[in-house]
């Protein structure tokens, strides 16, 4: 379980496929903190560890990326260089500063627009059918693993779904929403809370 505050930027410094992916990340952590087996979430994916190394401040760790992992997350997401939001399992007493996060994928969006509105940056992000329904205004999505409030949502005419983040500077600066541009794909994860509401009303009806 996660809650969608990352907390370090990582780098894939390489990818080797052995039916899966076996993928490299460096990050700026202390080895000695990342244990193997840990779950790890990589742009909103979670991830096992099944190694590590470096030295402190410039450490690295590997993960094995499944053909269905890789089907079901944004396109060129498993590339050399790609840069990715790091956040470690949440653990029992830390502060649950977003909200509660799966590291599963739902969707993938798209970005329509991005624009920047006095500093900060408005995104729009196109969405299928499929989550329409878990999204909702002042609820909460997660994209490419950073935990944000929805401002607005409207339904396009075919059934996808369009809604609208405001990314302060902050935010932008400590992950990698602040390089996204349009058309670019990110991956989604619904509120748990959401899906489970959804869940009970199907077996009211």
């Amino acid at each position: 379980m996660f809650t969608g505050i990352v907390t370090a930027i990582g780098t894939i410094a390489s990818i080797e496929n052995k039916g899966d992916l076996r993928v490299v990340i460096a990050c700026p952590w202390d080895p000695a903190g990342i244990d193997i087996g840990a779950s790890i979430a990589c742009s909103g994916v979670c991830l096992t560890v099944v190694e590590r190394g470096g030295e402190e401040g410039d450490a690295w760790f590997a993960v094995d990326v499944s053909g269905e992992t890789v089907s079901r997350t944004a396109q060129d997401q498993w590339r050399k260089d790609r840069r990715l939001n790091l956040e470690p399992a949440l653990r029992l007493g830390d502060e649950l500063g977003g909200h509660l996060v799966t590291g599963h994928v739902d969707a993938v969006g798209r970005v329509a627009l991005a624009e920047d509105i006095g500093g900060s940056t408005r995104l729009e992000i196109l969405a299928g059918e499929d989550i329409a329904p878990f999204v909702a205004e002042k609820g909460s999505i997660t994209v490419d693993g950073v935990s944000l409030t929805v401002n607005d949502v409207s339904d396009e005419p075919n059934g996808d779904v369009r809604f609208a983040l405001n990314i302060i500077p902050h935010t932008g600066e400590v992950t990698t929403l602040g390089d996204l541009s349009e058309g670019d794909a990110v991956n989604l994860e619904i509120d748990v809370l959401a899906r489970y509401l959804r869940r009970m009303q199907s077996l009211a009806a």
